[in-house]
């Protein structure tokens, strides 16, 4: 019967590597983005894909928390591939979107999630930036990577104000 005991070992990126990629967000130095307000750990692991262009990369986010009012002066959209988020707690945050209105960002609606949600943006979607309310949040972040320009980002000429109620 011992022989068919399987000893628990710890899990290394050269051990696994055979069966796959170790996620681990200490392998990437961050790199800032939404102003400096959260520091994103930019394509942990690869999911195949059969697009000879792109990829689908995964990611982690560190963002730090926005108060409301909240003052919108920025959106952005990836032409490219889909954006999803999904938070690595239950505290709810805010997203924002806008619909496209000619090649420009229309009136925006803004959404507060519920425990346990994530959103993934369609491609294409204007949005917000990550915005934790209360406190620092974590996220993990899966969207595409490759040749081309899959960021768009759009100010406007006046920021819109959101708030609760």
């Amino acid at each position: 019967m011992s022989d068919r005991r399987i000893p628990v070992e710890p899990l290394t990126r050269e051990a696994f590597a055979p069966f796959g990629t170790v996620i681990d967000r200490a392998d990437v130095a961050p790199r800032p983005m939404n102003a400096g307000k959260a520091r994103r750990f930019h394509d942990l692991a690869r999911v195949a894909v059969a697009d000879p262009d792109g990829r689908v990369v995964i990611g982690f986010v560190e963002a730090d928390p926005y108060l409301l009012p909240l003052h919108l002066s920025l959106v952005e959209r990836h032409p490219l591939g889909a954006q999803a988020f999904i938070p690595r707690n239950d505290a709810p945050f805010l997203v924002v979107v806008c619909p496209d209105e000619g090649g420009a960002p229309g009136r925006p609606r803004a959404f507060m999630t519920a425990p346990g949600q994530g959103v993934c943006y369609a491609v294409g979607t204007w949005h917000g930036v990550l915005t934790p309310l209360d406190e620092p949040q974590d996220f993990w972040v899966i969207d595409r990577s490759g040749p081309g320009v899959n960021l768009e980002e759009h100010t406007f000429d006046e920021p819109w104000i959101i708030a609760l109620g």
